[in-house]
C-alpha cells in the first residue's frame, strides 16, 4: 500500500453506505427481503472489510512495529469475538459448537492457508526469504499451548463428558488462555520488542514512506472503528442467509465456522500477503501468527464469560480427524519456521495440509 496524505474516497464511502443499509434493514420493506438488497450486503461487507484494512494499515504505519501488526490483529479479533458472542446469544444451545468450529478455522486457515500463500508468492518472487527466529519461536510455542488446552484438553477431561468442559475448568482455561496471551504481548511490543522487528532492513516503500499525519491517523481510526462494526452487524444480518444455503447444499454446519473466519481473516491475510510480496516476511509472519493467538487467546475468555453468564452449553473439544490436522499442522509450522529461512518447499506443504482441511470439512 502506497500512502499518501489524503484518504481514498472509496474508504470514506465503504462504512457510511454500510451503515445506511442497516438502516434500511430496520425498515423491513420488501426490497430489505429481496435477492438483490442481499447482494448489496455482500458488497458492502467486502467493501467495508478491504476499507478496514486500509485504515487499520493507517493507523500501523504510524505507531510503527510490532505496534502496527497488534493493531490489526486485536481489530481482526474485534469482529470475530463480537461476531460469535452476538450469534451465541441469538442462538442459544444451537451454536454451542459456533466457537470451537470458528476458533479452529481461524487457526487451520492462518496456520497453513495464510502462512502458506505468504510463504509460496514471497519465496517465488524473492527465492528465499528470511525472518527472526526469536519472536516466531514465541508465537508458535504459546499458540500450539491455547489451542490444546482449549481445543484437545475437554475431550480428556473426566468431570465432564467431552468435548465440554464443567464450569470450574471453563473459567480456569479461559483464565489461562488469556495470561498466555497477555504475557506474549507483553514480550511482544515491551521485554523483548527487538525479536518481531525485521532483521534486515528492506527498500520498500511502505517501509520507508513518511508516516501520515496525526489528523489522518484520528481519521483513520475512527473510519476503521466503523468499519468493523459495520462488517459485524452486516455479518450477522447474513448469517440466516448462510445458514439455509449450507443447510441446502447438504454440507456439514461447520463449515459456517470457516467461512466466519475466512470472512473476519481477510483484513488481516490480505495486509499479511502484501508484506511477504514486499520482501517483509517477519511483519507477514508477525500478522499471521499474532491473528491466531489473538483469535483464540482472547476469542476463547470472551465466549467463556457469555456461556457462564447466560448459562450455555460451550462445546469446546474437537474431533479425532480435526486433532490429528491440528497436531500435524503444529508440527509441520514448527518445522518449516525453525530455520529462520524459508522457500517454495515450505509454503507448499501448508498449502497442501490447508487443502487437506477444506476438503475433510466439506468429506468429513
Amino acid at each position: 500500500m502506497k500512502l499518501s496524505y489524503r484518504l481514498p474516497t472509496w474508504t470514506i464511502l465503504s462504512p457510511i453506505v454500510a451503515w445506511l443499509f442497516l438502516g434500511l434493514l430496520l425498515t423491513a420493506s420488501e426490497f430489505t427481503l429481496s435477492s438483490v438488497f442481499k447482494f448489496l450486503l455482500i458488497a458492502s461487507l467486502i467493501a467495508s472489510i478491504l476499507a478496514a484494512v486500509f485504515h487499520a494499515e493507517v493507523v500501523a504505519h504510524k505507531v510503527g512495529e510490532p505496534y502496527g501488526t497488534l493493531v490489526l490483529a486485536l481489530a481482526v479479533t474485534a469482529i470475530e469475538v463480537a461476531l460469535i458472542v452476538s450469534l451465541m446469544i441469538a442462538g442459544g444451545e444451537s451454536e454451542s459448537s459456533l466457537a470451537r468450529d470458528t476458533v479452529f478455522a481461524s487457526v487451520m486457515i492462518i496456520l497453513n492457508g495464510l502462512v502458506g500463500i505468504c510463504l509460496l508468492s514471497g519465496a517465488s518472487r524473492h527465492l528465499e526469504q528470511s525472518f527472526g527466529l526469536l519472536g516466531v519461536s514465541a508465537s508458535l510455542a504459546t499458540l500450539a499451548a491455547i489451542s490444546v488446552l482449549t481445543l484437545v484438553l475437554p475431550n480428556y477431561t473426566t468431570t465432564t463428558q467431552g468435548p465440554f468442559y464443567s464450569s470450574s475448568q471453563l473459567s480456569f482455561i479461559a483464565i489461562v488462555s488469556f495470561i498466555l496471551y497477555a504475557t506474549f504481548i507483553l514480550v511482544q511490543t515491551v521485554r523483548h520488542r527487538d525479536y518481531f522487528l525485521p532483521i534486515t532492513e528492506v527498500a520498500d516503500e511502505t517501509v520507508h514512506a513518511p508516516p501520515p499525519t496525526k489528523k489522518m491517523t484520528q481519521l483513520s481510526a475512527v473510519l476503521m472503528l466503523a468499519c468493523l462494526v459495520a462488517v459485524v452487524l452486516l455479518a450477522k444480518a447474513l448469517s440466516p442467509t448462510l445458514e439455509s444455503f449450507i443447510a441446502s447444499v447438504g454440507a456439514p454446519k461447520s463449515l459456517v465456522g470457516v467461512i466466519i473466519a475466512t470472512v473476519v481473516l481477510l483484513p488481516e491475510s490480505i495486509a499479511a500477503y502484501q508484506a511477504a510480496r514486499a520482501n517483509r516476511l517477519q511483519t507477514s509472519l508477525n500478522l499471521a501468527l499474532g491473528s491466531a493467538l489473538a483469535s483464540i487467546g482472547l476469542t476463547i475468555p470472551a465466549v467463556a464469560i457469555v456461556s457462564l453468564m447466560y448459562g450455555l452449553t460451550l462445546s469446546l473439544g474437537i474431533d479425532a480427524k480435526s486433532t490429528v490436522l491440528l497436531l500435524l499442522s503444529l508440527l509441520v509450522a514448527s518445522i518449516s519456521l525453525g530455520t529462520g529461512r524459508t522457500t517454495i518447499m515450505q509454503g507448499t506443504v501448508h498449502l497442501v495440509i490447508f487443502a487437506v482441511y477444506l476438503f475433510t470439512v466439506i468429506v468429513p
